[in-house]
């Protein structure tokens, strides 16, 4: 009987929030603003959909550790600055595990150059400025949430520990449910990973199309932003979160080259 009730729950909830728009709202300085239909209802629907699709789904209460790493990743998945070229509507219903957890990977690199384009400045000049800026805005951010999210491994660390020492005497779903929230966080820090390679992927495009629409010393900002960043997509893809050089999830790799020869006179190279 339960199951029939929650799968008409889930659908009941889709229906309705298909009425209204999925994106988020926020507050100041773009940081997601309280909402019942995205902190409860969407979310419900989402685990009662998730189990359908045959997702593990855990119902353990989230840790101090674990809100902290959802509040500081939220940032990566949506661009408030720039609205729709991250597609903020699909991030929150994959949030929310309303649609399957890898919408993402079908974005594609020129949206961000696009709706670059499209905006309008007084000076040309302004694009390589606003291009830094939220390059700098992400490098502000990354290593608090990088350490967020390495405090939620060593949760899920702790969680394993105390199962193997305790799990005779705690009821049966204990297990499931442990190995069920293991997914979960691996599964958002791996949309993490994919959104900062995304993001990486996308300043780099506008930067190279910028060069040959409007060429800039500005670019020379822009590029060595980019290489810091480059630091952190690289950590990010080793799953190095702790600063310890030690992958803790599987991995990738990613070559990010300059676009630049860095010779004294800092010679800007265009591309060919």
């Amino acid at each position: 009987m339960a199951r029939p009730i929650r799968v008409l729950t889930a659908l009941a909830l889709t229906g309705l929030l298909a009425a209204c728009s999925a994106a988020r709202p926020v507050g100041d300085f773009g940081r997601a603003a309280p909402s019942w239909t995205h902190d409860v209802a969407m979310p419900a629907a989402g685990d009662a959909l998730s189990g359908m699709r045959g997702e593990p789904v855990s119902d353990f209460n989230r840790t101090d550790q674990e809100e902290e790493m959802h509040n500081r990743v939220w940032r990566f998945l949506v661009a408030a600055h720039a609205k729709d070229w991250v597609f903020d509507s699909s991030v929150e219903l994959q949030r929310t595990r309303i649609i399957p957890p890898n919408k993402d990977e079908h974005y594609t690199v020129e949206r961000y150059y696009s709706w670059l384009k499209r905006t309008s400045y007084q000076s040309s000049r302004t694009r390589y400025a606003t291009v830094g800026s939220h390059i700098a805005a992400d490098l502000d951010t990354l290593p608090t949430t990088f350490a967020a999210i390495c405090a939620v491994i060593e949760v899920d660390r702790q969680r394993s520990v105390a199962y193997a020492g305790l799990g005779r005497g705690l009821p049966p779903d204990r297990g499931d449910n442990l190995a069920a929230r293991k997914y979960e966080n691996d599964a958002f820090i791996a949309w993490f990973v994919r959104a900062l390679n995304y993001r990486y992927s996308s300043y780099d495009f506008a930067l190279d199309n910028l060069l040959v629409e409007t060429p800039h010393e500005q670019s020379l900002a822009v590029d060595e932003a980019l290489r810091r960043m480059s630091g952190f997509v690289s950590r990010a893809n080793r799953r190095d979160f702790c600063g310890d050089g030690v992958p803790h999830l599987s991995g990738g790799s990613v070559v990010i080259p300059s676009r630049y020869q860095h010779s004294g006179d800092r010679e800007v190279v265009l591309p060919k």
